[in-house]
C-alpha cells in the first residue's frame, strides 16, 4: 500500500502514479497527465490529505464546487473513464486519517483497539457521543421547556378542547404529552440507614410496583455481589424529592437476570428473583418477601419466608394475575418453559426451539407470551397440557432476538422489542405488524419496554445510554433524554415512569438510576 498526497485546493485535473525507472516496480512519482511534469512526493508541500492506494494507477481528478474551491476527490484506473469511487475532502474519516474539528488538522488513525491508543476509530466516536451528550444537556437546561409538535402548547389545546375539536380522551392523551415535552430533571435525595453504601454501592435495576408507591432496586456492590433495597415514594414532592431506603440482610454474589412483582399474600406481596448460578451452586428462582426489608412491613404484619425454586439457567420471570395459573410463576430457559404453582410445587415444561429471553401473562385470556432469542413471539395456551399438541396459540416474528413483550390492556394487541433496536405494536388478531417505532438503539443488549397506555406513552432506553419516550398512538418521537454521566456498558440507566410517583398525592414523571444517583424528570 502506498501512501498518495494531494494538496486541497490544487486544481491540475489528472494525476498518476508512475515508476521512476521501467525496471522500478514501486511507483513513487507523480505524473501529471495534462502537462506532462513529474512530481516526486518529497516535493509536494506538507498541508494536505492523505490517500492509501492499493494499485499502482490511478488517474485523480479534483471537483470544483460553488466557491472554486476543490473539496472533492474522484479516483479511477487509467483505462476507464468513470471513476472508480470518489471521496470527500470534508468527511471526518479519509481512510486511515480523522480530521479533529476542534484542532482543525486531520491525524492518522493508529492500529489496534486499546485504551491507551487514544486514535481509533471507537475512542473517536465515544469522543463525538460525548460532545453530543453534553450539546443536548446544555440544550435541556438553557430551553427549560421542549415542545415535541409543532404548533402543540397549553393554551391551543384547551381551546380546541372547547371548541369540540378533541374529545375527552384525546385530550387526556395530548395533555400527558405536553407534559412529558416539559418534564425537567430534578435529582432525588435519598435517605438510608447506612448513608456511606448508597455512596458505593450502584443501582443496577430499579422496578416500581402496581401503584407507583415502592421501588425496588437491586445494587451493585463494591466488594463484589448484589444486595436489595425498597425505596418509599411517598416523600416525592416537589420541591425536595426526598426519598427513604430500606435495606435488609439479604446478599448474593450471583447476577440476577431477570425480576418481577408477585402478588401471593396480596398486591405486590414479593418480588420473583431469577438468579444465576455460579461454581457449585446452581441458579435459581427466589420469592423475597417485601416484608424483610427494615421498617417496611405493616405493624403486627410478619416478616414472610424466602422460598427458593432450583431452576437452572433462567432468562426471564413472569408471574401470574390469571385466575387459571393463580399463584404461579413461569421462567424461560434454554429451549424451555416452566410453568411452577407456588402452592403446590407442581410444575408444566413446555419444549421451544431457541432460549427465552422475555415473558409476560395474559390477565383475561389464559395465555402465557414469550420472546425467544431467535425472534420468535409465541403464546402458550395454559389450558393445554404440556405432552399435547397446538399449545402455540399466536407466532410472530422478528429479525433479531426478542428483549421484551408488553401486552396492552384490551390484550388484543402486543408491543415488543429486539436486539436490533426495532419496536413494533402487533395486531394479535390478524398477526400483523401495525406500527413500527423509530430511534431506539440495541445492537446486544437485553433491555426492557416500558408501555403506559394511561398516558398514552412508551419508555425505552437504548443501548446509548439515551431515554427515549415516545407517542403509543402515533409512533412520534416525543423527547429524548440524554444520561447524565457518559456513555458506557456498564452505565445504561435503568427507568421507571408512572403519572402518580408516590401515589395518588405523588409527583408524576419518570425516575432515572444510573451509578449513585437516582433523578426525577417531573412534570412541570
Amino acid at each position: 500500500m502506498w501512501l498518495l498526497l494531494i494538496q486541497v485546493g490544487v486544481q491540475v485535473p489528472y494525476f498518476s502514479m508512475e515508476p521512476c525507472s521501467p525496471g522500478d516496480r514501486s511507483p513513487n512519482r507523480l505524473l501529471c497527465a495534462r502537462t506532462a511534469k513529474i512530481y516526486s512526493l518529497c516535493e509536494l508541500p506538507r498541508k494536505v490529505k492523505a490517500l492509501v492506494l492499493k494499485q499502482e494507477r490511478f488517474s485523480f481528478h479534483m471537483t470544483p464546487v460553488e466557491d472554486g474551491k476543490c473539496d472533492t476527490l474522484c479516483v479511477s484506473q487509467n483505462t476507464s473513464s468513470r471513476p472508480s469511487f470518489a471521496l470527500s475532502t470534508t468527511d471526518s474519516f479519509l481512510l486511515r486519517y480523522y480530521f479533529d474539528p476542534e484542532k482543525k488538522r486531520y491525524f492518522r488513525l493508529l492500529p489496534g483497539h486499546n485504551n491507551c491508543n487514544p486514535l481509533t476509530k471507537e475512542s473517536i466516536r465515544q469522543k463525538e457521543m460525548e460532545r453530543k451528550r453534553l450539546r443536548l444537556l446544555e440544550e435541556e437546561e438553557q430551553q427549560g421547556k421542549k415542545i415535541a409538535r409543532l404548533g402543540f402548547n397549553a393554551s391551543s389545546l384547551l381551546q380546541k378542547s372547547k371548541l369540540g375539536f378533541l374529545n375527552a380522551t384525546s385530550y387526556c392523551r395530548l395533555a400527558h404529552e405536553l407534559r412529558v415535552s416539559c418534564m425537567q430533571r430534578k435529582k432525588v435525595q435519598i435517605q438510608s440507614s447506612d448513608p456511606s453504601a448508597l455512596a458505593s454501592d450502584q443501582f443496577n435495576l430499579i422496578m416500581a410496583d402496581t401503584n407507583s408507591d415502592r421501588l425496588f432496586t437491586v445494587n451493585d456492590v463494591k466488594v463484589g455481589g448484589s444486595k436489595y433495597g425498597i425505596i418509599s415514594l411517598h416523600g416525592l414532592k416537589t420541591p425536595t424529592f426526598r426519598v427513604h431506603m430500606h435495606e435488609n440482610l439479604y446478599f448474593t454474589n450471583r447476577k440476577v437476570n431477570a425480576m418481577c412483582w408477585a402478588s401471593l399474600n396480596h398486591l405486590d406481596s414479593h418480588v420473583l428473583l431469577c438468579l444465576m448460578g455460579i461454581a457449585e451452586t446452581p441458579g435459581c428462582a427466589t420469592l423475597l418477601p417485601t416484608s424483610l426489608f427494615v421498617s417496611n412491613h405493616a405493624a403486627g404484619d410478619r416478616p414472610g419466608m424466602l422460598c427458593s425454586f432450583r431452576i437452572p439457567g433462567a432468562w426471564s420471570c413472569a408471574w401470574s394475575l390469571n385466575i387459571q395459573a393463580n399463584n404461579c410463576f413461569s421462567t424461560g430457559l434454554s429451549r424451555r418453559v416452566l410453568v411452577t404453582s407456588v402452592v403446590t410445587g407442581h410444575r408444566q415444561s413446555f419444549g421451544t426451539s431457541s432460549d427465552v429471553l422475555t415473558q409476560q401473562f395474559a390477565v383475561t385470556a389464559p395465555l402465557l407470551f414469550n420472546g425467544c432469542r431467535s425472534g420468535e413471539i409465541f403464546a402458550i395456551d395454559l389450558r393445554c397440557q404440556n405432552q399435547g399438541k397446538g399449545w402455540k396459540a399466536t407466532r410472530l416474528f422478528h429479525d433479531s432476538a426478542v428483549t421484551s413483550v408488553q401486552i396492552l390492556q384490551e390484550e388484543q394487541r402486543l408491543m415488543a422489542s429486539d436486539m436490533a433496536g426495532t419496536i413494533k405494536l402487533w395486531d394479535l388478531r390478524t398477526t400483523k405488524c401495525i406500527r413500527q417505532y423509530e430511534g431506539h438503539v440495541n445492537e446486544y443488549a437485553h433491555l426492557p419496554l416500558h408501555v403506559h397506555e394511561e398516558e398514552g406513552i412508551m419508555v425505552a432506553v437504548g443501548q446509548d445510554c439515551y431515554t427515549r419516550i415516545w407517542s403509543l398512538h402515533d409512533g412520534q418521537l416525543l423527547r429524548t433524554i440524554p444520561s447524565p454521566y457518559p456513555t458506557s456498558k456498564a452505565d445504561i440507566p435503568s427507568v421507571a415512569f408512572s403519572s402518580r410517583l408516590g401515589g395518588a398525592q405523588g409527583a408524576p414523571g419518570l425516575l432515572m438510576a444510573v451509578r449513585q444517583d437516582l433523578y426525577c424528570f417531573s412534570y412541570s
